[in-house]
């Protein structure tokens, strides 16, 4: 028989106290603070407590002879859409005033995912190699809610039937969903990280474990001992996901298990009674930040990706003050929220009834769409910009794969290593030199100004996306990029001879000890190496700093926003001499003591996003190390 959950359905503070450890793991993950390398777990805590309490207020209904999908809907439209449209509406006038062109055209169409909760297949589809990093997109942490909404379109409907026509069955049915659901994450977080990030059938064991919850499958802990156990067991699981795991961890598959049984494990402990966990998620300082989690949650993203994007809030302050601002900011906002759009939509029920509920709602998101649809009409209303900036901004939907020639000699995440067409791409020309040009996308740009600039030359290449060329891969490293430096390394390098190997790539510190390695193996095969330096990158797209710096007639804009990488390049540059290889310095070569070069010929960007070179700045490149003799 279907459990009968009425007893154990009352409010919980310590519940709300897991929304607060929740939503500050997402924002101080968000404000890069250290430890919390793994806060995004947070999001899977929000899954496994909504779960446990939407299917506890359905089961609810359900066995009271009560429970109607109008209802049901209607309470979903009071606790959500309010406080969703006012930070929609927040953020689209925000986009109105910082973004340009192309951007707001971008925005409007996330805005209109986010509002007809399909953001998380919109975000998915448009995750490719190129596209703007999710920094500069201030809806995308609303893929949550989609993915939230999509699971509750069927979730009542599956357990009204189940009620009704297989009852005895419907543990053993919720259950099967469930390990398929992860068994179906677990492979995919290797094979198809990104879609299973986004989409909802990888998520819904997550959302399923709180079902399991409501639907009394796990016996209770009856004691105090079992339920203070239970409970440090619950929060230490946590803590392994926030503290534990990193954006390069496999997500979320079974990476995803320790933050979801944990809480779990809490929610499961207070159905019987107290523990000193949960006296503690029950402060009132701790309830209160619960409470408004729905509302922070919305907000903090938006405040920082304008405050990264814009200096909103602060320009050119040191990096704490600017992040206790955006959390004091977040808090205000969400505070503001919660008091005057969540509690007065959800509390006073007779504000509007049924029926006004669902026509209000229309009539809002129509005006929300009508918003979104006249933004990407008017390709983002481009006279609020001069032209020249408009012309600069047009290489922020810069097509650069014909000069990385991509899926050919460049592989991306869209494609396989079978893809890599080595009879093309590692072709050998008797007549002339072969150099192998060898890395990632850092590599890649540099193909058509070299093999522009050096006629004499025969430019071989074998690139892939996040690729660092080392003999050795990090862990978790993608198969295609494995594949292919495996190919290389072992196959071809020591069976066919190259005059010089043209390395480059986005260099991190971490990858110095490989690169070394690397290096030493070249040496002692006899193998003659160009070391291309880190590029000079910026904190966001080149081209919207340009823009924004000709609309504001601040030329220093783009030196603001430059990333530091100067030590990096001294220590590859020692290593280097130290080791009797050709160096190329982009710092030395771009860059003065105060400002670098940022355009190439014609009055192109020289790059087109926050580091990759435009075909203009490619060639510029290339004649810059044509001057320095490093490759003859």
């Amino acid at each position: 028989m279907l459990a009968q959950p009425n007893t154990k359905l009352h409010y919980r503070p310590d519940i709300d106290g897991l929304r607060a450890v929740a939503v500050l793991a997402v924002l101080f993950y968000h404000l890069r603070v250290g430890a919390f390398r793994g806060g995004f777990v947070g999001v899977d805590v929000f899954f496994v407590i909504s779960g446990y309490l939407i299917s506890a207020i359905i089961l609810k209904d359900i066995s009271a002879g009560k429970f109607s999908i109008a209802s049901f809907y209607e309470r979903r439209i009071r606790r959500i859409f309010p406080a969703l449209v006012a930070a929609l509406l927040g953020t689209a006038l925000l986009a109105y005033f910082y973004f340009l062109p192309t951007e707001l055209v971008d925005f409007s169409k996330s805005l209109l995912a986010a509002l007809f909760s399909a953001s998380n297949f919109f975000f998915w589809k448009s995750s490719g190699y190129f596209s703007a990093p999710m920094e500069t997109k201030p809806l995308v942490h609303t893929w949550s809610l989609a993915v939230e909404e999509q699971f509750y379109i069927f979730l009542p409907i599956f357990l009204y039937l189940g009620h009704r026509y297989f009852p005895r069955r419907l543990k053993a049915a919720v259950i099967a969903i469930a390990l398929v659901s992860l068994g179906i994450s677990a492979v995919g977080a290797f094979r198809f990280p990104v879609a299973t990030f986004y989409l909802p059938h990888t998520r819904a064991w997550e959302l399923l474990l709180g079902v399991l919850i409501s639907l009394e499958v796990f016996p209770e802990f009856r004691t105090a001992l079992q339920r203070n156990l239970a409970t440090v067991a619950g929060i230490a699981w946590i803590s392994v996901g926030v503290f534990g795991i990193s954006s390069t961890t496999p997500f979320p598959g079974l990476a995803a298990l320790p933050p979801c049984l944990g809480t779990a494990l809490i929610i499961l402990a207070g159905r019987s009674g107290t523990s000193f966990v949960a006296r503690a998620l029950s402060l009132k300082p701790v309830v209160f930040v619960g409470l408004i989690s729905y509302s922070l949650y919305l907000w903090h993203w938006p405040v920082l990706v304008f405050q990264h994007m814009n200096s909103m809030l602060l320009t050119a302050g040191p990096a704490r003050l600017t992040k206790l601002l955006c959390i004091a900011v977040s808090f205000i906002l969400a505070t503001l929220s919660w008091r005057f759009v969540e509690l007065p939509f959800r509390q006073n029920q007779r504000l509007l009834s049924r029926a006004a509920v669902f026509k209000v709602a229309s009539v809002t998101a129509l005006v929300v769409a009508t918003i979104g649809l006249t933004a990407v009409r008017s390709e983002g209303f481009p006279s609020r910009y001069p032209a020249k900036a408009i012309q600069i901004a047009s290489y922020l939907q810069y097509d650069s794969g014909k000069y990385f020639r991509g899926g050919k000699c460049f592989i991306t995440e869209d494609y396989k290593t079978d893809d890599f067409d080595r009879a093309d791409c590692l072709r050998q020309d008797p007549s002339r030199k072969n150099y192998l040009l060898l890395g990632d996308s850092h590599a890649a740009h540099l193909w058509y100004g070299l093999s522009t600039t050096f006629n004499g030359i025969n430019l071989l290449q074998a690139t892939a996306s996040g690729c660092k060329p080392t003999i050795t891969q990090p862990p978790f490293t993608d198969p295609t990029c494995a594949g292919l430096m495996n190919y290389i390394f072992s196959d071809y390098l020591p069976s066919h001879h190259v005059d010089r190997l043209l390395i480059a790539a986005r260099w991190e510190n971490e990858d110095l000890a490989p690169l070394s390695a690397t290096l030493d193996w070249a040496k002692a095969q006899g193998i003659r190496v160009v070391l291309f330096g880190p590029i000079v990158q910026y904190d966001t797209a080149l081209p919207r700093l340009l823009a924004l710096s000709i609309r504001g007639n601040n030329p220093a804009i783009p030196d603001e926003h430059r990333v530091d990488q100067r030590p990096l390049d001294d220590k590859m540059a020692d290593m280097a001499a130290q080791k009797g290889i050709e160096y190329f310095s982009f710092y030395r070569s771009l860059c003065g003591p105060q400002s670098c070069r940022e355009f190439g010929a014609d009055g192109a960007p020289l790059q087109f996003d926050y580091g990759h070179l435009t075909k203009e700045g490619s060639l510029l490149v290339a004649q810059l190390v044509q001057s320095t003799g490093d490759l003859r």
